[in-house]
């Protein structure tokens, strides 16, 4: 009989296309899952995965058996989902990703809630963009998303995920205290033209925002938001900031409206199929409290 965990090693293989992205959502090390694999070409005496570069490629009979393996494992996930529900038991593990700064605002809060209430309940978070932590959800590697959507942009929800609405995050442009812009009392999007900025990386949302609103904008790439305030109070660019990253601002810095104002949709996704787990539920339950106590 071939053991659930080798077909969870095949499987994560499968969709991630290497072993160390494997040993991450399976929060194991490489090493386990090529013995896992190793033991599972033994046991179907079949060669499943072969190199390709720096990726597994699956051989004719390593994808036979994942695709049956993608089946068991929705099938283990539903009876797991349904004997939770049966139970009505906040137990066990609750993966999350969360984009950072949505992190670092509502996850000292949710934490302590979560701990109180239901003290048997594990919950792991990691941040994430919500390009890839949506790609996560899907592939299994996580439960559930804290996710941010800019108007006009339209994130790709998958079709297979549900969705619950926190509420908007409204962006400012955040200049030097001696900036020609820090004294307007709002600055229009259409004359961001020109200007030298600090922003994130490309591959993430907040890049492809500003990339949006300005056309070949100079930028200096930095993916934390306290570096890109630290450098715009020392002159070095300026930046669009979200206000859920920016409780305060540092000295020699003034936060300046836009008009219209670049907004982005907080929402929570989970996957249809877990959608009956009390703890999913619990965890969403407090994210939801957490938004409305930092909202409010």
């Amino acid at each position: 009989m071939i053991e659930l965990g080798r077909l969870r090693a095949l499987h994560a293989v499968a969709a991630y296309g290497t072993v160390t992205e494997a040993a991450r959502v399976l929060c194991c090390t490489p090493s386990a899952v090529s013995q896992q694999l190793t033991k599972l070409e033994r046991e179907t005496r079949s060669r499943l995965v072969e190199r390709d570069g720096r990726r597994l490629r699956l051989t004719d009979a390593g994808q036979v058996l994942a695709d049956h393996a993608a089946r068991v494992l929705d099938a283990v996930e539903r009876a797991e989902v349904a004997l939770e529900a049966a139970q009505q038991d906040v137990v066990g593990e609750v993966r999350v990703a969360s984009f950072a700064t949505g992190a670092r605002a509502l996850f000292p809060t949710v934490l302590p809630d979560l701990a109180a209430r239901h003290p048997e309940l594990r919950v792991r978070v990691v941040e994430m963009d919500p390009y890839p932590a949506l790609d996560d959800l899907v592939r299994g590697g996580v439960d559930l998303v804290v996710a941010h959507d800019w108007r006009g942009m339209r994130l790709h929800w998958p079709s297979t995920a549900a969705r619950r609405p926190l509420g908007p995050d409204t962006v400012d442009l955040v200049v030097p205290a001696a900036h020609p812009l820090a004294a307007r009392p709002v600055v229009p999007t259409a004359e961001l033209h020109g200007l030298e900025w600090v922003a994130q990386p490309p591959g993430t949302i907040c890049h492809d925002l500003l990339f949006s609103l300005v056309s070949d904008p100079v930028i200096r790439c930095y993916g934390e938001y306290e570096l890109q305030l630290a450098l715009v109070a020392v002159g070095i660019g300026v930046a669009m900031v979200p206000r859920l990253a920016r409780p305060t601002l540092p000295a020699g810095t003034v936060a300046v409206p836009l008009e219209p104002a670049p907004t982005r949709e907080v929402a929570l996704a989970w996957r249809e199929s877990s959608a009956g787990r009390p703890s999913v539920r619990a965890v969403a339950d407090a994210i939801e409290r957490a938004w409305s106590r930092t909202a409010g």
